[in-house]
């Protein structure tokens, strides 16, 4: 792919990330939830950021179906797709940084060379990898989408977990154990575990 040559950004001549945290009275942070299809990001994602908004932040959350609906609908789920999602996905997430939102990202992102990349993109210190940990027979139980039925029967290729790989976190901010915990309780300890992170000194 050719670069463009032609481009002058003036990302220096406009208001600083810490005018905007300054304005909405937050530190912001990226908030990366992984795991695999079904094992509850989304849901978890949905409610931290009700629960942050009612705690008076301004948070927003970028799921997988959603992004893939729209500005990544291009893409397949090979791993080099996949790649250039989450590449996408983590140039987003930096602008959304730099407005001074906490962004919640909600990507199955099922290797830790995606993850490192999302990170290296956004910023180690502003990338806090949440791991929604929850076991494949689990997920394949609740089968929420009945994606697992298809991959199973040949009818979904390359789905992780069944025939792609998933790269558990080795060792992510945050480790929830969902096959023990309720959603709630997912969410309380999220939230808990953050809060120091995004607040405003």
């Amino acid at each position: 792919m050719n670069k463009a040559t032609n481009i002058h950004p003036v990302f220096d001549r406009l208001l600083t990330r810490d005018d905007r945290e300054q304005r909405l009275g937050q530190r912001a942070k990226v908030l990366w939830f992984t795991g695999l299809s079904g094992s509850g990001k989304s849901t978890i994602a949905e409610h931290l950021e009700r629960k942050l908004h009612n705690a008076g932040y301004f948070a927003q959350v970028l799921d997988g179906d959603n992004i893939r609906s729209g500005i990544n609908s291009n893409l397949g789920f090979s791993i080099e797709d996949r790649r250039e999602n989450i590449r996408r996905i983590s140039e987003i997430a930096k602008l959304y940084l730099n407005s001074g939102v906490i962004t919640i990202c909600s990507f199955i992102s099922p290797t830790r060379a995606i993850r490192a990349q999302a990170a290296e993109i956004i910023g180690a210190d502003d990338f806090l990898e949440i791991f929604v940990n929850t076991p494949l027979e689990l997920c394949e139980k609740r089968d929420v989408k009945g994606l697992y039925k298809k991959a199973r029967a040949g009818e979904i290729k390359g789905f992780t977990g069944i025939d792609s790989p998933y790269e558990a976190p080795e060792s992510p901010f945050l480790d929830l154990k969902t096959a023990d915990m309720t959603e709630e309780a997912c969410t309380e300890k999220a939230f808990a575990a953050i809060e120091k992170a995004i607040e405003k000194s």
